[in-house]
Formats: C-alpha cells, sequence, structure tokens
C-alpha cells in the first residue's frame, strides 16, 4: 500500500531485545507491515531479519538451526548469514560457487535500548537511527512494553495522538 512504502523509509521497531534473549537462540517469528519473516541471534550477537521460507524449496525457517553466525534450513541445510546471503550448501561440491548467487530477502537491524529496529525500505544506506528521546536515554532511564492491538497501526496512531478519544 501506499502507506506501507512510505513507512518502509524509515526505522521501525520490529521486536524486542528480550524476545532473542541470546545468541545461536530458537528464531522467532515476526510479522512487520504484513511481511511474515523470521528473527534470530548469532553467535556474535548481531539480530537477522530475513524472509520467513527459505529461497530454494519453501521450507520455513522458522525451523531453521540457528547456528555458527547464520541460520541453516532444516530442509537441505542451506545456511544464511543476517544479510541474507547463502554462506553453505552442503550438496554442493567445494569448488561451487552457486551459494554466491542465492539470497534470502533480508533487512537490516540496529538494536538500541533494548529495542530492535529494521529498515525495509528501497535505498542501499538507510537513514540514520532517529534520535528520539527513547533511543538517547542511558541505560535504566527507560522502560519499554509491547503491546499487541487488532487494528491498522497508522488508525491507531491517529487516534492515539488525540488523547480526547482516549476516554471515549
Amino acid at each position: 500500500t501506499a502507506m506501507g512504502a512510505l513507512m518502509r523509509q524509515y526505522w521501525i521497531p520490529a521486536l524486542m531485545s528480550s524476545e532473542l534473549p541470546k545468541p545461536d537462540g530458537p528464531p522467532v517469528r515476526v510479522r512487520v507491515l504484513g511481511e511474515n519473516l523470521v528473527a534470530f541471534r548469532v553467535t556474535s550477537g548481531k539480530v537477522g531479519l530475513i524472509q520467513s521460507n527459505c529461497p530454494h524449496r519453501g521450507a520455513s525457517l522458522f525451523f531453521g538451526r540457528n547456528e555458527e553466525e547464520g541460520l541453516r534450513c532444516v530442509y537441505h541445510g542451506w545456511k544464511f548469514d543476517c544479510e541474507g546471503a547463502c554462506v553453505d550448501m552442503p550438496s554442493e561440491p567445494e569448488e561451487s560457487t552457486f551459494k554466491s548467487r542465492v539470497r534470502a530477502r533480508a533487512y537490516p537491524c540496529l538494536e538500541r535500548n533494548d529495542i530492535v529496529w529494521t529498515y525495509m525500505g528501497s535505498r542501499s544506506t538507510p537513514p540514520p537511527l532517529p534520535d528520539i528521546e527513547p533511543n538517547l536515554l542511558a541505560q535504566g532511564e527507560y522502560a519499554n512494553q509491547k503491546v499487541l492491538r487488532e487494528c491498522n497501526w497508522f488508525q491507531a496512531l491517529e487516534g492515539d495522538i488525540d488523547t480526547g478519544h482516549l476516554s471515549f
């Protein structure tokens, strides 16, 4: 949608850091702007956010093994890093370069103040993460909460800005 295309041009909070508590832990399903994705934290602590299905045969990467800096599909063992590059393809001979031509759709992530932000837009270089107050506070000076609302995000924002709506 037009609003979805606009929203993708900005950093979006995708999940809380506590939802990916430890490196090499199990992947987490995430739905952002109507897109089903899988989030995972690799060995080094970096967060990856990639398409929910393997580009090879469509197996769910939610069931993938998170190991040694990548998420391995349990169907044929193809392994993807946080940028979506295929870094291992066990069924191919060592000299094969096929894996270098395979990519999963992935979105860059940044973590600040216990929130994992993602940029889903088309720019090759994302804009800077916004310097809004919650991103600038020191540890212990902020509190995050996550609320599931069964509604359109933009309509919810519009309704919440006018505090007169809250009492009704």
